[in-house]
């Protein structure tokens, strides 16, 4: 749900002559993320690597994902329009590593700890660029900062100090799972309690053998 402020011209009410009467209205929106899953094996790989540490705050197995795509939110009313344009992506299913360790951001204090893709694969750079020309043609707003696909194992909290982190990097640097198969990717709805975030998988979309 956000809150935007409408306003009237000429003034429906004004506290001041000539001024605007606005008011706060309620739209509903749906905070979202495009993602690819991960198979269990490989959750579970990753989840063997979250040992209970100060200051470390472990990705929940279930929300360990590849996101594609980071919307926040969209008003409700939009929501048929994405989900077809995303239906309309064609990319061929693909391979990808799961493999190497690293933290964000490259400079300043650590924030996140992540598990990469190696170098990626060609029809993943496809697929994301296909997502943001769907978003791009529904005037949605998409980050232009580059693509770094990776899966999030971590927040880092302030008390988590360097030497932890170092440790933790130093320990696992041969990390290496086997490659999986990417047949598809969600659409999901990301909404915020008190103890973490729940997603919510709103619908599937697989990826096309041509």
């Amino acid at each position: 749900m956000r809150i935007v402020a409408v306003c009237a011209d000429p003034p429906l009410f004004s506290p001041r002559p000539g001024g605007l009467w606005c008011y706060d209205a309620r739209v509903a929106s749906i905070r979202l993320f495009i993602a690819i899953d991960l198979p269990a094996a490989h959750r579970a790989a990753l989840v063997a690597l979250g040992v209970p540490t100060r200051g470390l705050a472990w990705t929940p197995p279930e929300q360990l994902h590849l996101t594609l795509r980071f919307l926040g939110d969209v008003d409700e009313s939009r929501i048929a329009d994405l989900t077809d344009s995303l239906a309309r992506v064609r990319v061929e299913p693909f391979v990808l590593p799961l493999e190497g360790l690293g933290t964000f951001p490259p400079r300043g204090p650590t924030q996140v700890l992540w598990a990469g893709v190696g170098h990626g694969h060609p029809r993943l750079f496809q697929l994301r660029q296909q997502i943001d020309d769907a978003l791009l043609a529904l005037g949605l707003p998409v980050d232009l900062r580059v693509f770094h696909p990776h899966v999030t194992l971590a927040r880092v909290k302030r008390e988590a100090s360097p030497a932890t982190v170092a440790q933790f990097l130093k320990r696992h640097r041969e990390f290496a799972a086997a490659p999986f198969r990417a047949e598809a990717f969600n659409l999901y709805a990301s909404e915020l309690h008190p103890a973490g975030a729940v997603h919510t998988l709103q619908q599937r979309f697989a990826l096309v053998v041509s």
